[in-house]
C-alpha cells in the first residue's frame, strides 16, 4: 500500500506528518511512501532528505490519492474530496467537535483514524500525539514567557547588587505542566505548581518545584483531569488568585478533550498581579481559554501592565522537533496496524486502542467509541453518602462520579486524617529507632560511649547537609559521598584488623559492605550519565 504525506495547505502551518527519519521507518514496514513537494520545508526538512530516505516526491494530487494519507490536522472538504473511496485518513481529526468531517468521510467511504483520541493506556503511550505535542508546547511556553518577561528568570549576585529569581506558577501538572516546570527550573526560576490531582505532588517535588495544594481532590477515569463544577471552581480560583498575585509568570495548561478549556484565572485575578507579570494560556482558543482576558493566537497587555500570551500554535514554534515526534507517533501506530510488516493495513477493532481512535470505517460511522476506563480506583463513600453517589452514577455527570470524596469539605477532612496517620507512623518509627539506639549504647563497652556520640553527631550534620542541597547538585554530591565512603571503608578495615572485640569486627564488616555498595553504585551511575554526553560513533 502507498502512504501519502501531503503538505498542510493552511497558511502559517509548519508541522509535517512525517520526517526523513520516519519515512525510512515506514518503508521498512513494507509501505511505499510519497511526499508532496515542500511538505517538510517549513520544518527544515528539504525534499532531497525525503528522497534520500526512500520517498518519492510527488504532486499534491498523488499525495492525497494514496491508500493511506497522513496529516497533522483535519483537512478541509476540498482535500477530503480528493481521496478515493477506501482510503485511510490518519491525523488529529478532533472527532469531538468535527461532525462535518465525519459525515464527509462517511459519504466518501473513507476510514478515518483520529490519533488525538488515543486512550490513556500504558501500552498506547508511544502513539499518544497529545502527549508528544504537549511536551513540546510546555517547553515552549517557558521560552515565550521568558521572552515577554522584562527580567531574568535566575537570581544573580553582581557587583551592582543582588536580584531575586522569578517566581513561576504552573497550573496543571500533566505532560505540558511537567515540561514547563522542568524548563523554568532549569532557567533558575522559583517554581510552584498545582493540580486537582493531589497524587502528582511527588512529580512536582522531584523536579525541584513546590506543590501548592488546593481543596479539590479528583480521580480521573480516562487519564485526563476532569471538568470542575461551580463550587470546585470557586475554591480553586481562590487559590489561583492568591498565587497569581505572588507570581511573576503564570502558565496555565488545563484542557479537557472535546470541550472548551476551563476558566482558571479571572479578570479580577489578573488585575491583582504585578505590572510586568506574564500569563501564558495554553488553553486559549476562539471558544475561550484558561484566562478570562486571553485572546487566541495573540499577545495582549492589560492596562495594569500584565502581558497575556494566548498562542495556539506552540508546537509549531518548534516545527522540527514537533514534526519528528509526531512522525514517530505515526510510525508506532502503523507498526500496530501492520502486524505482518508487509505494507498492508490490518485494523483490529477488538483492540480498544484501535477502536478508540476509529471515527469511520469504510464509510460507516464509528464515533463515539465505547468508553475505556484507565483508572479503576472507585471513590470511597460512607453509608450516609451512598444514596448521593448512586444518584451521581445514574443521572449525574461522569465527572461527579469520578471525584473522591464527594465534597471539598470531606476532601479536606480525609486529607487531614491521612496526614495525621502519616505523622503518627513517623513518630512510632522514630520512637522505635530511639529505643534501639539506647539499647545499643547501654550494651556497648564504656570506652565506646564517645564513639556513639560522634556517630550521632555525624548523622545529624550529614542529614542537614544532604537535604539542604538542591536537586541539581545531587550528581556532584554523589562524588563527595563516594570519597566519604572510601574513608569509611579504610577506617572499617583497620577496625576489623586491629579490634579484639567480635562486635566491633562485625560492625566494621557491615560498614565495609554498605560503603562499598555506595562507591560502586556511584561509579556505575556516574558512568551511565557520562555516556549520555558522549558523541555517537555513527
Amino acid at each position: 500500500m502507498r502512504i501519502g504525506i501531503p503538505k498542510d495547505p493552511r497558511s502559517g502551518r509548519k508541522l509535517a506528518a512525517a520526517t526523513p527519519d520516519t519515512v525510512g521507518k515506514l518503508a521498512k514496514l513494507g509501505y511505499e511512501v510519497v511526499v508532496e513537494a515542500g511538505a517538510g520545508a517549513a520544518a527544515d526538512y528539504p525534499d532531497g532528505a525525503y528522497a534520500a530516505a526512500g520517498a518519492a516526491i510527488v504532486e499534491p494530487a498523488d499525495a492525497w490519492g494514496a491508500d493511506i494519507v497522513l496529516v497533522v490536522d483535519a483537512p478541509d472538504q476540498a482535500f477530503v474530496e480528493r481521496m478515493k473511496p477506501g482510503t485511510t485518513l490518519i491525523g488529529r481529526l478532533d472527532p469531538w467537535n468535527n461532525e462535518p468531517l465525519q459525515q464527509l468521510c462517511q459519504e466518501r467511504g473513507l476510514t478515518a483514524l483520529a490519533v488525538d483520541a488515543v486512550p490513556r493506556l500504558s501500552r498506547a503511550q508511544s502513539l499518544d500525539v497529545r502527549s508528544s505535542m504537549m511536551n513540546v508546547a510546555g517547553y515552549r511556553t517557558v521560552i515565550e514567557a521568558a521572552a515577554a518577561f522584562s527580567r531574568t528568570f535566575a537570581g544573580q549576585v553582581t557587583a551592582a547588587g543582588k536580584t531575586k529569581p522569578a517566581r513561576v506558577f504552573v497550573i496543571g501538572v500533566g505532560v505540558a505542566g511537567l515540561a514547563a516546570i522542568g524548563t523554568a527550573g532549569a532557567l533558575g526560576a522559583q517554581v510552584f505548581a498545582t493540580d486537582v490531582r493531589a497524587d502528582v505532588a511527588d512529580q512536582v517535588e522531584s523536579l525541584g518545584a513546590t506543590f501548592v495544594p488546593i481543596p479539590v481532590v479528583q480521580q480521573s477515569a480516562d487519564g485526563y483531569a476532569q471538568a470542575l463544577d461551580e463550587q470546585q471552581e470557586r475554591l480553586t480560583q481562590a487559590v489561583y488568585e492568591e498565587q497569581c498575585a505572588l507570581s511573576d509568570v503564570v502558565i496555565t495548561t488545563a484542557q479537557v478533550p472535546g470541550r472548551p478549556a476551563p476558566l482558571l484565572i479571572t479578570a479580577q485575578a489578573v488585575e491583582a498581579m504585578k505590572p510586568g507579570s506574564v500569563i501564558v494560556d495554553m488553553g486559549a482558543s476562539p471558544l475561550g481559554g484558561n484566562c478570562e482576558l486571553s485572546q487566541a493566537g495573540q499577545a495582549v497587555c492589560t492596562p495594569g501592565g500584565v502581558t497575556i500570551l494566548g498562542y495556539d500554535d506552540l508546537p509549531g514554534r518548534l516545527p522540527g522537533q514537533a514534526s519528528q515526534l509526531y512522525g514517530q507517533n505515526m510510525v508506532n501506530l502503523l507498526k500496530l496496524l501492520t502486524p505482518g510488516k508487509d505494507g498492508r493495513l490490518a485494523l483490529d477493532l477488538d483492540d480498544e486502542v484501535q477502536r478508540g481512535i476509529t471515527m469511520t470505517l469504510d464509510g460507516q460511522g464509528m464515533w463515539p467509541p465505547p468508553p475505556v476506563k484507565v483508572s479503576a480506583a472507585p471513590a470511597p463513600v460512607d453509608s450516609g453518602k451512598e444514596e448521593a453517589g448512586n444518584t451521581a452514577g445514574k443521572g449525574g455527570s461522569p465527572m461527579a462520579a469520578a471525584l473522591s470524596p464527594a465534597s471539598p469539605e470531606d476532601a479536606s477532612l480525609q486529607a487531614t486524617q491521612r496526614a495525621d496517620a502519616h505523622t503518627m507512623r513517623g513518630l512510632l518509627w522514630k520512637a522505635l529507632a530511639a529505643v534501639v539506639v539506647v539499647a545499643l549504647v547501654a550494651a556497648a563497652p564504656a570506652e565506646m560511649q564517645g564513639s556513639f556520640f560522634i556517630f550521632a553527631l555525624a548523622c545529624v550534620v550529614g542529614f542537614y547537609v544532604i537535604t539542604s542541597v538542591t536537586h541539581r547538585l545531587h550528581t556532584p554530591l554523589m562524588a563527595v559521598t563516594n570519597a566519604i565512603s572510601g574513608i569509611i571503608v579504610v577506617g572499617a578495615i583497620l577496625q576489623m584488623c586491629s579490634s579484639p572485640q567480635p562486635a566491633v569486627a562485625v560492625l566494621a564488616a557491615i560498614a565495609v559492605a554498605i560503603a562499598s555498595i555506595n562507591i560502586f553504585g556511584g561509579f556505575l551511575v556516574t558512568h551511565r550519565m557520562l555516556k549520555m554526553f558522549e558523541r555517537s560513533s555513527e
